[in-house]
C-alpha cells in the first residue's frame, strides 16, 4: 500500500519505515475503525484513528488536530 506506489512515483525517501526516510505514518485501531461521514454530512470524522505522523510529526492525535503543518505537496524525483 505504500513502498509501490512511492517506488512508482520515484519518490525515493517514501514508502518504508527506515532511517533517513519521511516518517509518514497512521496508528489506528482496527476494532473500531469506521467511517461516519454521509452525504449529508460529509464533514463527519472517521472512528478508530489515533495518531498520524507526517514527516516524523504527530499532526492527529485522539480525534482532534494538533496544530502541526509539516507536509508539502510531493513531486516525483526526476
Amino acid at each position: 500500500m505504500t513502498s509501490f506506489p512511492a517506488a512508482r512515483f520515484k519518490l525515493k525517501d517514501r514508502g518504508l519505515i527506515r532511517r533517513g526516510f519521511k516518517a509518514d505514518f497512521v496508528i489506528l485501531d482496527t476494532s473500531r475503525v469506521i467511517d461516519r461521514a454521509t452525504f449529508m454530512e460529509p464533514q463527519l470524522i472517521s472512528e478508530g484513528v489515533k495518531r498520524v505522523f507526517v514527516n516524523g510529526v504527530e499532526v492527529w492525535r485522539d480525534g482532534a488536530v494538533t496544530g502541526n503543518r509539516p507536509g508539502r505537496a510531493l513531486r516525483r524525483d526526476r
